[in-house]
């Protein structure tokens, strides 16, 4: 792999561990170095990092509070 691409890698520790854990990236960025936006889309995608990701995270945290607090507004008029 070229020397610039494992700097890159090297600052990016998102990316770096990604790579460990997708080895198949090592033969591609070695092949192609001009990957690296590729990369970090994949990444981003395997770390659920993405736009549509964050928002079905929130919502899941909201519809989670609010049935927290149905359920302690029931307990409390039992």
């Amino acid at each position: 792999m070229r020397k610039d691409v494992m700097d890159y890698l090297k600052q990016r520790k998102d990316l770096r561990d990604f790579v460990r854990a997708q080895p198949q990236w090592y033969r591609k960025l070695s092949r192609n170095p001009h990957e690296l936006q590729s990369l970090e889309v994949m990444s981003l995608h395997y770390y659920e990092k993405t736009i549509p990701h964050r928002v079905q995270k929130f919502s899941n945290g909201i519809q989670m509070a609010s049935m927290m607090m149905h359920m302690f507004a029931n307990n409390k008029n039992s």
